[in-house]
């Protein structure tokens, strides 16, 4: 008798959880995107903030980027010219 109670009360739970997984996935993906956009909307509305400033003439503007590595060496090894032998 116990393990027909066990078996029914995972059977419940399954199923629990699959209606309750379609109620809720749905909700939190819309979340995730609002989210999203609104971190591309503000990042966006940066880039124009940078871009919409009107330049006074004769100034020159630099916009540095920052490194996140150091950069890799120009040297990447020894050249080796092969010959087509017949």
């Amino acid at each position: 008798m116990v393990v027909l109670k066990t078996i029914l009360f995972l059977i419940l739970v399954y199923y629990a959880a699959k209606l309750l997984l379609k109620w809720l996935a749905p909700r939190l993906f819309n979340y995730a995107m609002k989210k999203t956009q609104e971190r591309f909307g503000q990042d966006f509305g940066q880039y124009q903030h940078y871009t919409n400033e009107p330049a006074e003439e004769g100034k020159t503007t630099v916009f540095k980027g920052t490194s996140k590595g150091s950069k890799p060496s120009k040297k990447v090894g020894e050249y080796i010219d092969f010959e087509e032998i017949d």
